[in-house]
């Protein structure tokens, strides 16, 4: 058990400092007497600091996932930006523009697009919508700024997630090495008491 009147270092993941996103900061360890005071509260404070270290690791994990699907939908987003843009320049041209479209992976078809003021766009789950060209530009900018601020925001949690790990993994060397100390301490103050207690029965025997 932890000695009374010390931080719990758990208490770090839902109190304390957080960055923009609201992921918290990891407490940084000065002074390991902060957190333990005997060796028995090495064990439950290592135990604590690796359980901040797995969160860490889960939030990253998922941040990874969420950057992997940004980086395959901001290009599709673009795409889609620029047909509408280029339609919106081409709506008042009386000649249809002449295209080559993808079918599927290896199929293409040629087709002939007519001017037009409005555009059918994929909004996921199966649904889509038809937009004025103007309202869809509109949409598909907004979409892709959102887009490219998310993976913005994603790209610096990870960075700062990695940040807290390191200092977790830091706190958790600092404590490691204060046990190594206190067992060299306690082993050398069990040799002194051997010496002491030798010297006292040798004074004894010359007595």
């Amino acid at each position: 058990m932890a000695s009374q009147g010390k931080q719990p270092a758990a208490a770090a993941l839902t109190t304390g400092e957080t960055n923009p996103r609201g992921i918290p900061t990891a407490p940084f360890v000065d002074r390991v007497e902060d957190y333990i005071t005997t060796r028995e509260d090495v064990e439950p404070t290592l135990r604590n600091f690796q359980e901040l270290i797995s969160k860490y690791q889960f939030m990253e994990m998922n941040l990874q996932r969420r950057v992997a699907g940004l980086k395959d939908k901001i290009p599709d987003i673009k795409k889609t930006l620029d047909s509408v843009q280029f339609l919106k320049l081409r709506k008042d041209e009386p000649e249809p523009i002449e295209s080559t479209f993808e079918l599927n992976d290896t199929l293409y078809a040629r087709a002939n697009i007519p001017p037009t003021d409005e555009v059918y766009i994929w909004l996921g789950a199966n649904v889509m919508l038809a937009y004025p060209i103007e309202e869809a530009e509109e949409l598909l900018e907004s979409k892709l700024s959102t887009a490219k601020k998310s993976m913005a925001n994603c790209e610096e949690d990870m960075d700062f997630i990695r940040e807290q790990i390191t200092t977790m993994e830091v706190a958790t060397a600092r404590v490691y090495n204060w046990e190594v100390m206190q067992k060299r301490k306690d082993k050398k103050d069990g040799a002194d008491d051997e010496k002491e207690a030798a010297k006292d029965t040798e004074k004894d025997k010359s007595n």
